[in-house]
């Protein structure tokens, strides 16, 4: 598996993915802070955390639209899946390579809190409980956008698909407030995975257990599914 995140991460840094999405990344997140903290003149990261979530949205896709499309396009995947390590392996090696690009991004959020220092005391329990959250919510949308680069060959397709699939599970939210008088059983099948609610009690400083369990089901359900995808292309 070190050998797949190796490579993995190599080649997200030799070419100009990583340092966009990192651009990007950095510009959005450093925009709603200068108008949260500065402008507003406050120093909570609030409003800054959940802004982000839409961000997160659309770079997660592309962060992950190259995983297994691109070996698939190539005609590479036979050569990866022939190497000696097993499809548990590199699946998470794949994965890995593109959660640690996202957790780079995330560190962002510590020089803010470095920041705010500077000036008044920081809220760090919270920084540090959002994070987690943070890394949580981008886990379960990267093992998602994996799966969604297994089913096909074009990195264009997987991101657009990914970032359809983003949409929707931001917009459970709204779907929870507008089913939760006239269909109350739909409503609360919906809330129950909301990725929204669930990190927005991490927002608030709450390192909420409920929240921990069901991201890394999300990212455990969605590791397995890649790997049945490619074990029923080796066996078939």
């Amino acid at each position: 598996m070190g050998a797949i995140l190796k490579r993995e991460l190599g080649s997200y840094f030799n070419s100009a993915i990583a340092y966009i999405v990192m651009a990007v990344f950095f510009g959005f997140a450093g925009y709603f802070f200068v108008m949260t903290c500065f402008i507003s003149n406050t120093s909570s990261l609030s409003y800054t955390y959940s802004n982000i979530f839409v961000i997160i949205i659309f770079l997660t896709p592309i962060i992950s639209m190259k995983t297994f499309s691109e070996e698939k396009r190539q005609r590479t995947d036979q050569a990866l899946f022939t190497s000696p390590s097993n499809l548990f392996e590199i699946v998470l090696g794949k994965f890995l390579g593109a959660f640690i690009l996202y957790g780079i991004c995330c560190l962002i959020f510590f020089v803010f809190g470095l920041v705010i220092q500077m000036f008044t005391p920081a809220n760090w329990p919270v920084i540090i409980c959002t994070n987690i959250g943070l890394l949580l919510l981008g886990g379960a949308l990267i093992a998602i956008d994996v799966f969604i680069s297994a089913l096909t060959e074009s990195q264009v397709i997987a991101a657009v698909v990914g970032m359809a699939v983003g949409v929707m599970t931001y917009m459970l939210s709204s779907l929870v407030s507008m089913t939760s008088s006239s269909v109350p059983w739909l409503s609360n099948a919906i809330n129950a995975v909301s990725f929204t609610n669930y990190y927005q009690n991490f927002t608030y400083g709450i390192l909420d257990l409920t929240g921990v369990i069901f991201f890394l089901s999300v990212i455990a359900l969605f590791i397995f599914f890649t790997i049945r995808v490619f074990e029923k292309k080796r066996w078939s």
